[in-house]
């Protein structure tokens, strides 16, 4: 029940809606981190003056950039595939 100091979506009513609400904090909470760390690591470039001189040939961050978002999307495809076939076990949503 909404209060004036608590203002909030109503709470879910189904666990299949449940399960949506969490996969969504666990989504936003992974975009969070990657937001907080690329702004971390701009921030810290612009005011760095120090240079690399084997930046050229860095198969290493190569590698780390291509792994790094492979499994960035694991953590959110798995969740993300149990929650469809939850919400596709259910045979006829208006009947109880």
């Amino acid at each position: 029940m909404a209060t004036w100091s608590n203002l909030n979506l109503q709470n879910s009513s189904s666990p299949l809606m449940e399960q949506l609400i969490f996969f969504h904090d666990h989504t936003l909470m992974i975009l969070l981190m990657i937001t907080i760390l690329v702004s971390y690591i701009m921030t810290m470039l612009f005011f760095n003056s120090y240079t690399n001189r084997f930046l050229l040939e860095g198969q290493t961050i190569e590698i780390i950039w291509t792994i790094l978002p492979a499994i960035t999307l694991i953590f959110i495809a798995l969740p993300s595939l149990r929650l469809l076939y939850l919400l596709d076990e259910s045979m006829n949503p208006t009947h109880y």
